[in-house]
């Protein structure tokens, strides 16, 4: 981190009726919890904005000086601090870390609420199944930039293009019936046919294929590699698929 002694900056940012920059907000508190002493400038108008833009002959705000050294905006001032900036493509597993995460701990809590223990095999199903309809979820956000990743490298999709479309809904409707454990008939063959598909279609593409792309499996936004997560998706939908019918109709649990 660069030399701090003078612990004062001048900090200009964008607080109008209609708009206050969340940017602006996230620099003061970045440069107050460093330490430093902010002298804050809140540009009100539209015209008090772009006067200040064209006198600096900068693009955006918020802009922060420390010292006589103008820093620049919020991303500039992270990496001032030696603190991590995301680029703008840049990969990151922190969604489906985030869905796993809670699934796992909803499925803990139900388990522990219905059976006093989190110690069963309902909470593996109810893990397996609510990661199901998060992953739904997500993908239903936008079914349409999901079905245009997901042609990418999906087998099904690439013959039939509705299968890009219906396929969130399949997942979410399987989901939600093995959450309730009901309709079993339906849910298993459902969740058996589309993981199955969805996990050949992965690995021939990642590792056959040896194709680099992103995965569609937490929506057609997304910047998480195609390959193993997609592939554990498909693969715990498979399981539940040959699982749940097994334990109601053959072992009569």
């Amino acid at each position: 981190m660069r030399d701090t002694a003078t612990k004062t900056a001048t900090l200009y940012r964008m607080v109008m009726p209609g708009h206050l920059c969340p940017y602006g907000l996230k620099s003061k508190d970045l440069l107050e919890r460093a330490g430093y002493e902010v002298e804050d400038h809140e540009l009100t108008t539209r015209e008090e904005t772009d006067a200040f833009m064209e006198k600096h002959v900068v693009e955006t705000t918020p802009q922060t000086w420390i010292g006589k050294e103008r820093i620049g905006g919020y991303d500039d001032l992270r990496e001032y601090f030696g603190k991590e900036v995301k680029e703008e493509d840049e990969t990151s597993y922190q969604p489906v870390i985030a869905i796993f995460a809670v699934a796992f701990l909803m499925a803990l809590g139900l388990s522990w609420t219905m059976f006093g223990s989190i110690l069963t095999l309902r909470a593996l199903e109810w893990f397996i199944a609510i990661s199901m309809c998060f992953l739904a979820v997500q993908k239903l956000q936008d079914v349409e930039s999901f079905s245009t990743m997901f042609l990418n490298y999906d087998l099904l999709a690439r013959r039939l293009v509705r299968y890009g479309y219906i396929y969130p809904f399949g997942e979410a409707f399987a989901g939600v019936l093995m959450v309730a454990g009901a309709l079993t008939w339906l849910s298993a063959p459902v969740a058996l046919f589309i993981g199955t598909v969805g996990a050949a279609s992965v690995f021939k593409a990642v590792y056959i294929d040896k194709r680099e792309l992103k995965c569609a499996c937490v929506g057609g936004s997304s910047n998480v590699p195609l390959g193993f997560v997609s592939l554990t998706e498909n693969l715990m939908m498979m399981l539940m698929g040959v699982w749940m019918p097994l334990k109601v109709f053959v072992l009569g649990w």
